[in-house]
């Protein structure tokens, strides 16, 4: 039997962003159950404390959407008992290696070049769309896991904001999740205790400094922006969501009724 999450929030040491999205509405008056469905950052620095609290959700699979760079640079996720770990890389919140090196590494001039004057941000929508458009049998592969035995489900990526709050956010469409709702749990991201820690090199007060961080913020921030850029593409490819899950992401009715029993009160 699956374990039921507590009403308040865990505070994981080294885990950021972690919740259920148990609670969330759907527009036919049903509410998506409690712990079956989680969201997170990665798991590589989670302390022993920490895999104690997730071991006892009572997971059945993990969904790590990192890539193999994410995963050098992070390490891999700790290891808990029993269960399945499915890695499926999705394209990067801000394509390549040596951006993400320029990030970390960049002096202020260089920072300005590639993040200035709305490339962060333009980078970022660019950045979803491709997901939506490109990354549609990782999308298909997790909701026919959820429909057939994957749950209880963590969905991580490196931030657990972009490639994991747009995998979710895909989910709670599927399942019928008001939109407002799922912008709402998209957007729970930019609490303060849930933001992924920039880490840059070198020790000086300039690493950190107000323009630094104004120019990195776009990377950090979930913006109702990114994900509406998402739901434009899915719109303007498949003409709707019903047509986007079915010929995009080859979910059959009956999948995606299964999917629903699941998941939903």
């Amino acid at each position: 039997m699956t374990q039921q999450v507590p009403s308040t929030e865990p505070e994981l040491a080294g885990v950021r962003n972690f919740r259920d999205v148990g609670g969330l509405p759907t527009t036919d008056g049903r509410r998506v159950r409690f712990g079956l469905l989680f969201r997170s950052g990665h798991l590589a620095h989670a302390t022993e404390e920490d895999a104690r609290f997730l071991t006892s959700l009572g997971l059945h699979t993990i969904f790590d959407f990192r890539n193999s760079a994410d995963q050098k640079l992070e390490g891999a996720d700790v290891e808990l008992p029993g269960v399945r770990n499915v890695n499926l890389p999705l394209s990067d919140p801000a394509d390549g290696a040596e951006f993400w090196k320029m990030v970390r590494d960049g002096e202020i001039e260089q920072l300005r070049g590639i993040l200035a004057d709305g490339k962060a941000a333009d980078r970022m929508i660019a950045s979803y769309r491709k997901m939506i458009k490109e990354r549609t049998a990782e999308h298909s592969r997790v909701l026919h896991s959820l429909a057939e035995d994957s749950v209880p489900a963590l969905m991580h990526c490196a931030a657990g904001k972009d490639r994991a709050g747009l995998s979710i956010a895909v989910t709670l469409l599927a399942l019928g999740v008001e939109r407002d709702a799922v912008l709402a749990d998209y957007l729970e991201s930019n609490a303060k205790h849930r933001r992924y820690k920039v880490h840059r090199n070198g020790s000086s007060a300039g690493a950190y400094s107000p323009e630094v961080m104004e120019l990195l913020s776009p990377l950090f921030e979930a913006r109702a922006e990114y994900l509406a850029a998402a739901l434009e593409t899915l719109e303007e490819t498949w003409g709707g969501v019903d047509t986007y899950l079915v010929e995009g992401l080859g979910l059959a009715p009956a999948t995606r009724e299964r999917l629903r029993e699941r998941l939903l009160n």
